[in-house]
């Protein structure tokens, strides 16, 4: 079977980097995993991070981690996964209620039915990265 997400109002939204579970790394609190990875894209710039980290609306996070004219990291492309992989696991070490429900999918598939995300979704026709 394969469970589909896409939304935090979706059964599994607790999978979504949108979801109000937030992680604290190195002193500092993010709302969500989105704010986070976002925020990681301009290591170089504090100020700009304490601005991810402040807005309450994950949609936003994402809005700054797209603005250019900020600086993006040089090694963005390299390091992001590991980025995220780190956010996500620290999320479900985090919260124990939702690690349970992503322990309680065992072997199934997951998928962000993202369609128009070819990278972290599955794409409009299912080729994406996820």
């Amino acid at each position: 079977m394969t469970i589909y997400f896409y939304t935090t109002a979706d059964d599994y939204g607790f999978l979504c980097n949108f979801a109000p579970y937030g992680v604290a790394f190195d002193g500092l609190y993010w709302p969500t995993v989105e704010h986070y990875f976002q925020a990681q894209k301009f290591p170089e710039f504090p100020a700009h991070q304490a601005q991810i980290a402040r807005v309450k609306i994950p949609k936003q996070a994402k809005a700054l981690g797209w603005e250019r004219s900020v600086k993006l990291r040089s090694d963005w492309e390299t390091v992001k996964d590991a980025v995220m992989k780190t956010a996500l696991f620290k999320k479900f070490q985090t919260h124990s209620k939702i690690r349970e429900r992503l322990l309680a999918t065992a072997t199934e598939d997951l998928v962000e039915n993202a369609p128009g995300d070819y990278s972290w979704g599955c794409g409009a026709d299912g080729s994406g990265q996820n």
